[in-house]
């Protein structure tokens, strides 16, 4: 049931939002909001840039414990950011924003002071709901801008806020290593306070959030659904593909939960036959209660014919999961493995004194240059949306510019003889000498600029599709990042880095043909009424590129 508002205010006369005008509400929820995601995204990477110190301070931790850490670091996001999209359309973002702070600060901690593998497992896949923070942002800041501005404002939110796992590349191994071992003398256990006090900060700002921002303007209704249930879709053709492509969200648990089964601890695997058998049992019986709930919601509602203001394409929604699996799967794959790339790329490469030029703070840094470019590429992918005539067009460009950047990361190393500890053929720099690593950072750029840009003109299409129904989708397309996510990297853990790029360019590619084929323009997408009714979509498919 709604909550009581005023009437509905005119919003055409308002003037464009000004990113430091702080006397205007809407300014100070986008800013506090956009601070929330990029708490929730320095923890959730706060494992990658110490990778290195972890494995060097414990003689039981190894590479391959390492990879899993890292798969399982985005595995439990998939669930997470489908659950927490209902939650935010039945309770409204700010509460859900709050709790998942808060909750989510317990398994930082617990990791930071793990002594096994088992303990740090477990603790990381809890951690990794965290993730769910971004879905949280992109209904409260829908609920604050009118669609003319939503792209930007949108791309601001998530550009600034994803600028979480950058600072923790740019400065965890800093902190760790510098301020707490060197300065204050903390030892071997550096590593372990530096994340303990992320938890800390989490949870007080996850306190402080609740206090500080409201869910809706004042003139607006906050839209809640009666109660948590699966999407509502339009037409029989639509619940089908809603069926088909809820599969991936939990198959991808079964992929993670079969390379979990591959690892070995004390010559005992983590995960026996017996019990991959039942999670894949469980995730099967998960997957039949969804249909289910989903038929039993859907069919009277079809049956009943839908409004022709309530219709959307779910080919757009599914179009839109591809480019989410193609740009923030392939960022958080990327970001999760970059560090260690460069570290062991460039190993070769030494000063005048023997000592190596890029260590791990070096290559936290170096790194960090993929996700930095978040600050202005990802806002700028949404103001272009808003601002180029056709959001679609926008979209594939962005997408194609994908392709291109990662076939140039393939590039930035070769294939070297021999193989390494896992049995992956070595990479060395593709040339020598220090100009390389220069010129491995801008191309690292450029990919960046355009898989950035790609996640925040995503953003600036899905409110658009349904109104109502914003938090799930935006649930269901952030959970298609993570279903990216971890298919990329368990094909990380079975390939080289270089081959792993070549595959992320093809799945962009896949992600091209989906979005020009697939992906239907809004209408009313540059309105300048925010409207709490949902948008119609065009009923005809354009393909022009």
């Amino acid at each position: 049931m709604a909550d009581q508002a005023q009437p509905e205010t005119n919003e055409t006369s308002e003037p464009p939002p000004q990113l430091l005008d702080f006397s205007q509400e809407r300014i100070r929820v986008l800013h506090f909001t956009w601070i929330a995601f990029f708490m929730t995204f320095y923890v959730w990477f706060n494992l990658a840039p110490l990778a290195t110190t972890m494995r060097e301070s414990s003689d039981w931790l190894t590479k391959e414990h390492v990879k899993v850490l890292l798969i399982a670091n985005v595995a439990l996001t998939i669930p997470a950011r489908i659950v927490i999209g209902a939650l935010i359309d039945r309770f409204g973002a700010r509460i859900v924003f709050t709790w998942l702070m808060i909750t989510m600060s317990i398994p930082t901690i617990w990791f930071a002071f793990a002594d096994d593998f088992t303990q740090m497992l477990i603790s990381r896949l809890a951690l990794s709901s965290v993730g769910a923070g971004f879905v949280i942002g992109i209904k409260m800041v829908a609920q604050w801008f009118p669609p003319r501005y939503i792209g930007r404002a949108e791309g601001f939110y998530a550009g600034w806020g994803n600028f979480g796992s950058a600072f923790a590349a740019m400065t965890l191994p800093w902190f760790a290593l510098t301020v707490l071992n060197r300065w204050f003398d903390v030892g071997v256990d550096s590593w372990r306070w530096a994340m303990a006090i992320n938890g800390v900060v989490l949870a007080a700002y996850g306190v402080l959030y609740y206090f500080l921002v409201r869910d809706v303007p004042d003139g607006r209704t906050l839209q809640r659904t009666k109660k948590t249930e699966p999407m509502l879709t339009s037409s029989y053709r639509d619940l089908v593909q809603y069926l088909v492509w809820s599969i991936p969200l939990v198959g991808a648990l079964g992929v993670l939960a079969w390379r979990i089964s591959n690892v070995d601890v004390d010559g005992e695997p983590v995960l026996s036959d017996r019990g991959l058998s039942l999670i894949w049992l469980v995730l099967a019986v998960v997957y039949v209660v969804h249909a289910i709930r989903t038929l039993q919601t859907n069919l009277p509602h079809l049956r009943a014919g839908v409004p022709e203001e309530e219709r959307y394409s779910f080919g757009s929604v599914a179009a839109l999961n591809s480019t989410y699996f193609a740009n923030f799967g392939a960022e958080l794959a990327v970001v999760s493995m970059l560090p260690e790339f460069f570290e062991t790329v460039f190993a070769t490469l030494q000063n005048s004194a023997g000592q190596p030029i890029v260590t791990a703070t070096v290559a936290g840094l170096v790194a960090s240059s993929f996700a930095f470019v978040n600050l202005g590429a990802r806002p700028l992918g949404g103001y272009l949306s808003d601002r180029l005539p056709s959001r679609k067009r926008t979209m594939l460009v962005y997408i194609l510019g994908i392709v291109v950047g990662f076939l140039l990361m393939a590039m930035i190393s070769s294939w070297a003889p021999g193989v390494d500890e896992d049995g992956l053929r070595n990479l060395e720099p593709a040339f020598g000498g220090l100009a390389w690593l220069f010129v491995a950072m801008a191309i690292t750029i450029f990919a960046s600029v355009f898989v950035q840009g790609a996640e925040g003109a995503t953003f600036a299409i899905i409110p658009m599709v349904n109104r109502r129904m914003t938090g799930q989708i935006a649930g269901m397309a952030g959970a298609y990042g993570n279903v990216g996510a971890v298919i990329y990297l368990v094909i990380f853990s079975l390939v080289d880095a270089r081959t792993f790029f070549f595959i992320l360019a093809g799945g962009a590619a896949v992600s091209f043909a989906m979005t020009l084929f697939l992906l239907e323009e809004p209408e009313d997408s540059f309105s300048e009424s925010m409207g709490d009714e949902p948008h119609p979509v065009r009923t005809e498919v354009t393909s022009d590129v």
